[in-house]
């Protein structure tokens, strides 16, 4: 770390990310930690505003797959958590003895979220008949007005959507965006007359995941888990995690396959063409915050944050230089040049403190905003503004083409930083070779077709969790690392948040 930045008081994120992440997050007035209650964290205006960007993103996301938006209520009676986690336990119960859930009961044993949950159980004075909790997901609250909605084939596909705040009791060290207790959350739920549209849903879902990531610019990972890390209430998972720069992975979205069982539960049927009652197949969709925690994490450098230009609450900063006594307005000029990128749609500052220039500067680069354009009285005398890229870089860009140029720039750094992060991640995820000789920093891909007992003993030689198998095969056949056999199974291991 140069002398410079040890005065600002920013940790080298190289040599100590643990440190680095938190100051960040709260050095750039993205949320507030001093909230008398742990895990839950007061958005700031900058952070908030970005949160919506990305909101917006997935909000598009959903319009263009026809997708509806509900909002459900934030209680949950406590008779339909008990519901969840009958069935719940049921299919962990069926899982594990290989036999059709069907033929098992619902019996006591504890599953799903039930000691994760907030509780409310009083009414002012008044002590509830039935508690209540505060929604850790919303399926049981879904699935309960489901049925209502749904009467024949004409009313499916179902896929709804909401962005809501959940609550999770994590018992677990919290770290802004990436481990809290009110999560901002998106979770999409859809219904399906049969497993082959459910399935569908799931590729369009990923398909969704690669156009967030793209606008982000964050390096992911897909893959289906292993049936000990899937959902009970799930027949599969699908995580997707982002690669971290430590190379740590964070999942940050995960899609369920539910085929009918949760249709079974909650008595969600349809009337199919012949005139009989079926059980609909239904998928989840969610994501949280955490996608924000990714970015903060994998874009950021010693000198702050470095915003994707999609989702920056400022695209372009403005700076005037102000001179004492100076016969041009490089304010007004400023603000001039403001309405005209503002015009073509970019999202613009003008920073017209009065303050010295380098503290505007450290001002805006700890806040990630990907370009800045000074404007002097020699610029304005050339009819140009002088342009500074977060990412590196600086280049004078004329006035009279000042959208484009502009636009053309944001473009190139969305462009660097997807170059950057594509490079972390070819440097960081290679091939397992040897269970004895596995590197801090590494993310590890295999060919594997072999046991559970396979797997356990690769996990606990290498001290790696199995992220499951990516949706990206091997191009050809190659022999498993435990057994041998020739598969084009393609696992991913890693250490994780």
């Amino acid at each position: 770390m140069s002398k410079g930045k040890a005065k600002r008081g920013i940790p080298s994120k190289v040599d100590d990310f643990n440190a680095w992440y938190p100051f960040i997050v709260e050095a750039a007035e993205l949320v507030d930690k001093r909230y008398p209650i742990k895990g839950m964290d007061v958005w700031r205006p900058y952070g908030w505003r970005t949160m919506k960007l990305i909101d917006a993103l997935t909000h598009s996301e959903m319009e263009r797959t026809e997708h509806e938006e509900v909002n459900f209520p934030l209680l949950i009676p406590e008779n339909l958590l008990d519901k969840e986690n009958a069935l719940v336990a049921r299919l962990k119960r069926a899982r594990e003895e290989g036999v059709d859930p069907d033929d098992l009961r619902d019996d006591d044993e504890e599953g799903g979220f039930k000691k994760e949950v907030y509780w409310v159980k009083h009414a002012g004075e008044n002590e509830l008949d039935i508690p209540m909790f505060l929604r850790p997901t919303s399926e049981t609250a879904m699935y309960t007005m489901f049925p209502l909605w749904i009467r024949s084939h004409k009313d499916l596909p179902l896929k709804v959507y909401q962005m809501v705040n959940t609550f999770r009791y994590e018992t677990k060290q919290t770290r802004s965006f990436i481990r809290v207790r009110e999560i901002h959350f998106f979770e999409a739920h859809t219904a399906h007359a049969d497993e082959e549209c459910a399935t569908r849903q799931i590729q369009q879902d990923l398909e969704i995941v690669d156009n967030l990531m793209h606008d982000l610019c964050l390096p992911a990972i897909k893959a289906r888990r292993p049936v000990w890390d899937t959902f009970p209430g799930a027949w599969y998972t699908i995580g997707i995690d982002a690669i971290m720069p430590n190379g740590r992975t964070l999942q940050v979205a995960s899609c369920h396959h539910y085929r009918d069982q949760w249709a079974k539960a909650f008595d969600l049927t349809y009337e199919n063409l012949d005139a009989e009652q079926q059980h609909c197949h239904q998928t989840t969709y969610g994501m949280s915050e955490r996608l924000l925690g990714a970015i903060v994490g994998m874009h950021g450098d010693d000198n702050g944050l470095i915003m994707p230009p999609a989702i920056a609450p400022y695209q372009v900063v403005i700076c005037p230089m102000i001179r004492k006594n100076s016969e041009v307005d490089t304010i007004a000029k400023s603000e001039e040049v403001a309405a005209i990128l503002k015009s073509a749609g970019l999202r613009v500052k003008v920073d017209k403190r009065d303050i010295h220039a380098g503290q505007k500067y450290f001002d805006w680069e700890i806040k990630g905003v990907p370009l800045r354009l000074d404007i002097g009285p020699r610029d304005i005398e050339n009819n140009s503004a002088f342009a500074a890229r977060r990412t590196g870089g600086k280049e004078p860009l004329p006035l009279a083409d000042i959208a484009n140029e502009c636009k053309r720039i944001l473009s190139e750094i969305a462009d660097e930083l997807r170059t950057r992060a594509s490079a972390h991640s070819d440097n960081v995820v290679i091939p397992l070779n040897d269970l004895n000789n596995v590197q801090d920093g590494k993310i590890y891909e295999m060919a594997f077709d072999g046991t559970d007992a396979h797997a356990e003993t690769i996990e606990r030689t290498t001290g790696l969790s199995f992220l499951g198998d990516a949706t990206d095969p091997y191009d050809e056949e190659r022999p498993c690392f435990m057994s041998g056999k020739m598969t084009t199974r393609r696992v991913i291991l890693a250490k994780t948040y």
